[in-house]
């Protein structure tokens, strides 16, 4: 996210030597040569006859995560110290945050490492201490953070973009800058040459940074930070994303909860409700009791099927995906950080809602995953399953364009369709421009409705001002919800905190409720009422009733549209405990579901007696150019259908965590054998990548060995190999 007219800045010092490195770096094969231009570059740099200097953090700053501020030449002295310019808004720091979060997972401040958050705010509500203190517990920022509201240090330095990281040495020089997201490799390269060279003179300190988080002195509440919620008209129900604690809520309307599906932790994993998990869930549509969810920072849509109690992924890969046009199988698909989702139709005549619309907003898009076999407009008939780009370029832009490819969003986080004439559309809150948008429905046009201003490059044309069009004024809006009843359109002006309401035929916004101030006060007046960032609301009960997902008080508050009045749903459990969430307990696993390309290798009987010992020895090889995914755990595991006797007490699954050095599998025959004949399978689970880019697979296999069992003793079996080249 580039800040328009920056000037070039001190970081330019850097400019020439970091360039020739980058360029040098092109060229290396290997990671020892790599590891040698760095150390090269960085006693050309500690050479310089003056050092490019950070100035120190400015007095009177509020600090977070630290027992009192930091002076960067007293308390960092010593250190490999990098300073990471963020605001919180911006889906580009976000998905740079995993990245940082794994840097401190290698190295500590003992290493001599620290990690500093400077955060220079874009939108005036991002500069107040309390909101940045919720993002900080939101996205699980546990380095230090200051609040340089004024962007004093930005403006030393003239960084230009968000994010932006800058790696210091012990002496407070700088080394190194990275602009933008997805330099992991770079930022891991830097750091680890850094800290070597340092600790190879004897500058780095072991001493301890004192860090209290923020997240410790919270109390528990029954939502942390519920991004979004929609209503289930035909089941009198209500579902909540209840993103802080990484789970799906669906509860009755009375607030009595039915189902906890996922957290309190972060995770990825399909299966049974008392396995799965998520990571940071927003957007969410249900029905037919299927709830479609998009897993934001998964990178995942993920389908929760309330009848079977299972949940599945159809969309995504698990990995942040950079791909714009998308058209591959939903399970296939690269996907980026989708925020919300919402039922469509495609072209057919029977309205049968066989569209998901997704806010995508990591690539600044609109998606669609087809849940049949249908049409988009003026497109082919696509194949259920597929997932592909309709509106957006990926440009981050406020776009208007009547050709969908051609237009361009700015983070687009909430959705909501009108299907009937004359509106035919998809309703866009474009988060990062300020705007609401429409996508038409019959050619794909994307039109502005309220917000922003007309030059496409601006994006920060915000405020908080009623009027009509162009004239009216939001700040980072994050969701939107179509009244078919009185046809008007309700919207989280987020980072206003308040709800506004729409007339599109005549583009007139007006306030409906909150002040604008940042609380949580709840009258009898709409408009003395407060909210704290909404994120997301629905329409329920035939028009009557308002959810919304207030999202830094973590309520759910119900607007009644007829009487004027707020009230806020208290979510409790059956037995009127508070709901906290489900803690991790180690449940039993269950078998994924293999590719219907998996291949079925049969073995060669073996014979066994009771007691006896049998092993499988993994033989598996990635193709050329390819290692197994990190995060993602590969897994093998033993079944035995119709002969589960086989599997009592034995270890039934594992993990993959090498291919260098794989797992042997060992299977004890039980003593008391039910059966002289029975076929034990191996089910085997690889997620890989190729080395040099973001493609990512998962391949299975399965070897089935019939066992033949004998009480008369058996010679000692030699261990069983299971080789196969994917």
């Amino acid at each position: 996210m580039a800040v328009p007219g920056a000037r070039g800045c001190s970081l330019a010092g850097l400019l020439p030597a970091q360039t020739s490195l980058e360029y040098a770096l092109l060229d290396a094969v290997t990671q020892e040569e790599k590891d040698s231009l760095v150390y090269q570059y960085l006693q050309k740099v500690d050479g310089w006859e003056q050092d490019l200097s950070v100035p120190e953090f400015p007095e009177g700053l509020e600090w977070l995560n630290t027992e009192e501020p930091i002076s960067l030449y007293k308390d960092l002295c010593g250190k490999v110290v990098i300073l990471d310019f963020f605001t919180y808004c911006c889906i580009n720091c976000i998905h740079l945050l995993p990245d940082l979060h794994a840097l401190e997972h290698t190295y500590s401040a003992k290493d001599g490492l620290l990690i500093v958050g400077v955060h220079s705010a874009k939108f005036p509500n991002e500069k107040v201490l309390d909101n940045i203190k919720s993002a900080v517990l939101r996205y699980n920022i546990t380095h230090p953070v200051v609040n340089d509201a004024d962007a004093s240090l930005w403006q030393e330095l003239e960084v230009s973009c968000w994010p932006t990281l800058v790696i210091l040495g012990p002496r407070g020089n700088m080394l190194f800058s990275l602009i933008g997201e997805g330099h992991k490799d770079k930022l891991f390269l830097y750091t680890s040459i850094a800290l070597k060279y340092y600790k190879d003179r004897g500058q780095i300190r072991d001493n301890k940074i004192e860090v209290k988080l923020y997240k410790d002195s919270l109390p528990l509440s029954p939502l942390l930070f519920p991004g979004k919620v929609t209503v289930d008209h035909v089941s009198n129900r209500l579902v909540i994303a209840d993103t802080g604690h990484h789970r799906i809520l669906v509860i009755w309307k009375n607030g009595q909860l039915q189902y906890s599906i996922g957290g309190p932790n972060p995770g990825r994993k399909d299966g049974i409700f008392s396995e799965s998990t998520f990571n940071s869930p927003q957007g969410v549509a249900m029905r037919n009791n299927i709830i479609y969810v998009a897993d934001t920072e998964n990178h995942l849509v993920r389908k929760i099927d309330l009848e079977a109690e299972m949940v599945s992924t159809v969309a995504g890969i698990g990995i942040q995906g950079t791909d714009k046009e998308g058209g591959a199988q939903g399970e296939e698909q690269p996907i980026s950080s989708p925020w919300d989702v919402a039922f469509g139709t495609s072209g057919s005549d029977i309205q049968r809602e066989d569209i998901l619309w997704i806010a995508m907003a990591g690539t600044h898009q609109i998606w669609a995953l087809l849940l049949d076999s249908g049409r988009l407009p003026k497109k082919n008939e696509l194949k259920k399953g597929t997932c592909l780009r309709f509106a957006g370029s990926g440009n981050e832009e406020n776009r208007n364009n009547a050709y969908p490819h051609k237009a361009g969003f700015a983070q687009p986080s909430g959705l909501s369709l009108a299907p009937d004439e004359p509106w035919s559309c998809l309703f866009v809150a474009d988060s990062e421009s300020s705007t609401v948008r429409t996508v038409s429905l019959k050619d794909g046009a994307v039109k502005h409705l309220v917000g922003g201003e007309r030059d496409p490059m601006n994006l920060f044309a915000f405020g908080d001002v009623d009027g009509v069009g162009i004239n009216a004024k939001l700040q980072h809006p994050l969701g939107v919800t179509w009244d078919k009843k009185r046809n008007l359109l309700y919207v989280a002006d987020s980072y206003n905190h308040k709800i506004k309401v729409v007339d599109p035929k005549t583009k007139n916004c007006s306030t409906l409720a909150g002040t604008g101030d940042a609380s949580n006060a709840i009258t009898s007046s709409f408009t003395e009422s407060t909210f704290n960032e909404p994120g997301g609301l629905c329409i329920g009960e035939d028009g009557q009733l308002l959810y919304v997902a207030d999202t830094n008080n973590h309520q759910i508050k119900v607007m009644d549209l007829e009487t004027k009045t707020i009230s806020v749903l208290s979510v409790f459990r059956p037995d009127s405990a508070v709901v906290d969430g489900p803690f991790p307990v180690e449940k039993p696993k269950t078998l994924p579901k293999l590719p219907k390309s998996a291949p079925n290798i049969r073995l060669s009987p073996v014979a066994a007696s009771p007691g006896q010992t049998l092993q499988f020895k993994l033989r598996l090889d990635l193709p050329s150019g390819t290692k197994l995914t990190e995060g993602v755990s590969s897994c093998w595991f033993l079944t035995a259908e119709g002969n589960e006797w086989l599997l009592q007490g034995q270890i039934p699954s594992g993990e993959i965590e090498s291919i260098s050095s794989q797992p042997v599998i060992s299977l004890q025959i039980p003593g008391d054998c039910l059966s002289l004949e029975a076929v034990i399978s191996v089910s085997v689970f690889l997620y890989y990548c190729s080395a040099d880019s973001n493609a990512c697979m998962m391949k299975g296999i399965v070897f089935s060995q019939p066992l033949q069992i004998s009480s008369a003793h058996q010679a000692c079996i030699a261990p069983v190999e299971l080789k196969y080249g994917f």
